[in-house]
């Protein structure tokens, strides 16, 4: 069974830095991790970052400058360092992958909570 289980949230004061990570475990024949999201009560689900893997990465311009999104293809898990870290950026951050497993499926991670307060 597929599972994308992401860490490294908690609560920061404003201007301060937390790394999430999202490891893919499970029968997995081909990987292609994709980004992360995030979520505020009363808010749809938004891109923060996307990667492709040997082309590059985009950012929401809310993120720019301060978040940066990797892999490690070899571990199957991505990263997020978020710097510079804002109140407005709290909230439930969740990683994507498409995963090849008998045919290609989208997956998501079940989310990890980042608070940004004084």
């Amino acid at each position: 069974q597929v599972q994308l289980v992401e860490s490294g949230g908690g609560l920061v004061q404003p201007g301060g830095s937390l790394r999430l990570s999202c490891v893919v475990s499970g029968s997995i024949f081909a990987i292609n991790l994709k980004g992360w999201y995030r979520q505020s009560p009363g808010k749809e689900r938004e891109l923060v970052a996307h990667i492709i893997s040997g082309v590059g990465t985009t950012y929401a311009d809310s993120v720019k400058g301060r978040f940066t999104i990797s892999t490690d293809n070899a571990k199957n898990t991505m990263y997020l360092q978020m710097n510079s870290l804002k109140p407005e950026d709290t909230a439930v951050y969740y990683c994507n992958a498409d995963i090849y497993d008998r045919s290609w499926r989208n997956y998501w991670g079940q989310g990890t909570q980042v608070t940004v307060s004084s």
